[in-house]
């Protein structure tokens, strides 16, 4: 009897004590709500290749928010760590490829620049006296320039022995999973045991307190912006080890991600608060959002808005929890933790609501015996790439394909968790976009090992085989366009040319078609060549700018139409009239201009008919029939006389 007495009082201390432990952590709890939902929304979810997946999706988010934690414990804010890890990265392959320096020690030079880093931010705030946002904002540009000016805007490869990082030990755990694990634990001992991580939390406290018992603050947040320079740069290491490539535009966006994390995972902007354990549940969180929003196949543009509530949510009912746990109650009552229940009881409800609900106006059955078939776009803000989601859509509605789209948002390691995604659900065909054609291709060698074909469609993938590349001759294009705008001028004139995304195939075929058609008209000088990303916004600035310097340029070739636009809007009355423009890619807007005469001339491709032909040749490959290594959609050039009768 005493025994059983015993074994139950044991047992009712295990659930109070699990009861205890949800209720203190919000970010945990809504952790479990997310994984119980999109476990019985997706089969594919708890698996566990998937789950290794968000791990790894997670881990450099997880790296960078252990060092951004540092800061925000002690009431600072560090912007600059997405720009730290991308400087870190590119310095490490820039000197371990191109100056021969050993692996090791490039590793050590790259820790070494996140950790200058941090300690130009740590002094301008302790010295310069300047507000942590404006001097980690500032940080954030230099360090991001530098990575473009040291790299020369183009990715540089990883060595090999570096590129290891993004491997699996033993063929079943990810480099990178252990590599957060180690950072967390590091993250967790600064702060729980040592005299620097008690400095941050009576700094966080209050700082004034802090400085009049006697603790140096200036020489502690040298400290703490330092660390956090060292996490980014390992992080930056691992994101760049997964590309097989240091991308200068590398983790951008991503200190809003590691701030997130660090809030959701219960820390507040006010600093004196905050965990390692806790930064972790809120990486994992949003990497459970992105993934199991792409396994459910949400629209891209949802899954924005998904994670944007889920976030402002879990910070919102942390912020009740506290509350509740503040109220003063009578004894037995239980109001505290009665209204800390209401609290999650709401939580799941709203986030079973969000997921399931956005699910099913999105995805619909995915009870299905249809052919599955992944697309990855390098972005769908740009009419060019929605043109081909929308080619690729018709087609699959007519062959009974089950496609789903994701948007990568021009990122690269986001493009390749969605191919991991893909792969991990086991799907028949992927189809992809390469953000960038050399870090595409781990991601590309995976889907292989995996027995599934995959189909690039408007730019390449290096260093893996796809089943046929679906393209225009970008080429030939860059010659039509050189052609066009040199025969306009009547073969003399100064001209400026604005260049696509560095690194990808398309920027680099149109560029070189551009060079061999103007070799045959050696009256026409380009003074300036600038990269503008292939957007129209960018296109503009760099116009505008390229005019102040060049105020006779006499023509303008756009490596697209959207940054032809651009630089339409810069050139304003002399658009059409005086300076001819040339585009490429026949957009819906590239045609309107060319209507109007604004624009002269565009390269017109056909879009939804690369989205239309990459479909086809994945059906073909799922059922083992001959593909051919590349497939060209033809291109033409569209002018004010033929643009009627040309359809796209």
């Amino acid at each position: 009897m005493a025994t059983d007495t015993l074994k139950g009082a044991t047992g009712a201390s295990g659930a109070s004590g699990l009861r205890r432990l949800l209720l203190d952590n919000g970010a945990l709890t809504a952790l479990i709500v997310l994984v119980v939902a999109l476990s019985a929304l997706s089969g594919d979810f708890l698996t566990t290749d998937n789950l290794l997946n968000v791990g790894v999706q997670a881990a450099v988010t997880a790296v960078l928010a252990f060092g951004v934690t540092f800061v925000i414990v002690s009431a600072g804010i560090d912007l600059s760590v997405g720009s730290v890890a991308a400087l870190s990265a590119t310095v490490l392959a820039w000197g371990a490829t191109q100056h021969g320096v050993p692996v090791v020690l490039a590793v050590v030079l790259a820790v070494l620049t996140g950790t200058a880093c941090g300690l130009v931010n740590g002094f301008l705030i302790s010295y310069g006296k300047l507000p942590p946002f404006i001097a980690t904002l500032a940080m954030l540009s230099v360090a991001r320039g530098l990575s473009l000016v040291i790299s020369g805007g183009v990715p540089i490869p990883f060595p090999d022995s570096v590129s290891h990082l993004g491997d699996t030990l033993g063929d079943w755990l990810p480099v990178p999973v252990l590599v957060m694990v180690v950072m967390g634990l590091i993250a967790a001992f600064v702060l729980g045991r040592t005299y620097i991580g008690r400095s941050m939390y009576a700094i966080g406290g209050n700082e004034e307190a802090a400085r009049l018992s006697g603790l140096r603050v200036k020489r502690q947040k040298l400290a703490i912006y330092a660390l956090s320079g060292v996490f980014a740069a390992v992080a930056g290491v691992v994101l760049a080890a997964r590309l097989s490539s240091a991308q200068p535009q590398a983790a951008d966006g991503y200190e809003l991600d590691a701030i997130a994390a660090v809030v959701i995972g219960g820390a507040s902007l006010a600093g004196g608060t905050g965990k390692a354990s806790g930064t972790l549940i809120g990486a994992l969180i949003l990497a459970v959002l992105r993934n199991g929003l792409n396994l459910l196949n949400v629209s891209a543009f949802w899954q924005q808005v998904v994670i944007g509530v889920v976030i402002a949510l879990a910070v919102l009912l942390d912020t009740l929890r506290r509350k509740a746990g503040a109220t003063p109650v009578a004894a037995g009552t239980g109001g505290g933790k009665g209204r800390q229940a209401a609290t999650y009881g709401l939580a799941a409800v709203v986030t079973v609501t969000i997921v399931g609900a956005t699910s099913f106006l999105h995805n619909g059955s995915s009870a299905t015996a249809d052919p599955k078939i992944g697309l990855s776009l390098s972005t769908l803000n740009n009419p060019f790439f929605v043109q081909i989601r929308a080619g690729a859509q018709a087609e699959a509605k007519k062959k009974g394909v089950d496609l789903t789209v994701t948007d990568a948002q021009n990122d690269a390691s986001q493009q390749a968790n969605q191919l991991q995604n893909f792969t991990s659900s086991g799907l028949d065909a992927i189809i992809v976009n390469p953000v960038d054609s050399d870090a595409a291709g781990n991601s590309v060698k995976a889907a292989g090992k995996a027995k599934i074909p995959v189909v690039a469609v408007d730019r390449g993938v290096n260093h893996a085989t796809t089943a046929t590349l679906v393209a225009s001759d970008n080429v030939a294009g860059g010659e039509l366009a050189a052609k066009t705008l040199a025969e306009k001028l009547g073969g003399t004139g100064k001209i400026v040319i604005l260049q696509g995304q560095a690194g990808t195939s398309a920027a680099r075929e149109r560029a070189q078609g551009f060079a061999a058609g103007l070799k045959a008209y050696p009256g026409i000088k380009v003074v300036a060549q600038q990269p503008a990303d292939f957007d129209r916004t960018k296109g503009l600035d760099v116009m505008s700018n390229l005019l102040q310097s060049h105020p006779d340029v006499k023509g303008v070739i756009a490596a697209n139409d959207e940054m032809a636009l651009g630089a339409i809007k810069a050139l304003g009355a002399k658009a059409g009239a005086s300076v001819p423009v040339v585009g490429f890619d026949g957009t819906p807007d590239g045609l309107t201009a060319v209507k109007k005469g604004t624009l002269y001339a565009s390269v017109a491709q056909q879009p939804s008919q690369l989205g239309t032909m990459a479909v086809d040749n994945a059906l073909k490959a799922i059922r083992g029939e001959k593909v051919d290594g590349t497939v060209k959609v033809p291109v033409k050039v569209v002018t004010k006389e033929n643009v009627a009768g040309f359809t796209g």
